[in-house]
């Protein structure tokens, strides 16, 4: 019995460390590494712009359909102190395919190898977008909530902060 006992404690312990996420209203982690053109990216020497973190797949189907309003979006906004990130979450193997469909958007653009996000916890899902205010605050938890961004999503969560001083 002690043995079981002591193992269900281990488990409750990996599955809050593993799977414990961030909340809306808290300091954003910092999320840094290499963007795929080979520049730095760190969350934190952002702070004045509001940035959009999505973590997708090329075979993400979700995730292929959201990119292009992030891009419209993106283009409409960034004068304004919009960024966008993207992680990519594929294996080895898709990264040509990544590649491919990121040739067609000017976020920047990371590989999951590349970047330290592990403050956020585990990402599960995909779409996962994460929206981090102009003091790096979460305003939009990718692990909640609606999976994919939509054009009213991303006006009703990103407008008000990109009006905010």
């Amino acid at each position: 019995m002690k043995k079981n006992h002591l193992l269900s404690l281990i488990l409750v312990a990996f599955h809050i460390s593993v799977f414990a996420d961030v909340q809306v209203g808290q300091t954003s982690p910092n999320i840094d590494g290499k963007l795929i053109d080979g520049e730095s990216f760190s969350l934190q020497a952002r702070k004045g712009k509001v940035v959009l973190i999505n973590f997708w797949a090329s075979w993400c189907e979700p995730c292929k359909e959201e990119m292009p309003l992030i891009e419209t979006y993106l283009q409409k906004n960034k004068s304004r102190g919009f960024e966008v990130l993207a992680i990519n979450l594929d294996k080895p193997s898709g990264l040509e395919a990544a590649k491919k469909i990121m040739g067609n958007y000017s976020f920047n653009f990371a590989l999951k190898r590349d970047m330290n996000y592990s403050g956020l916890g585990y990402i599960w899902r995909v779409p996962s977008t994460f929206v981090i205010d102009k003091k790096g605050v979460i305003k939009k938890n990718g692990l909640t909530g609606e999976a994919k961004v939509d054009t009213r999503i991303l006006e009703e969560t990103v407008n008000p902060l990109l009006s905010e001083e």
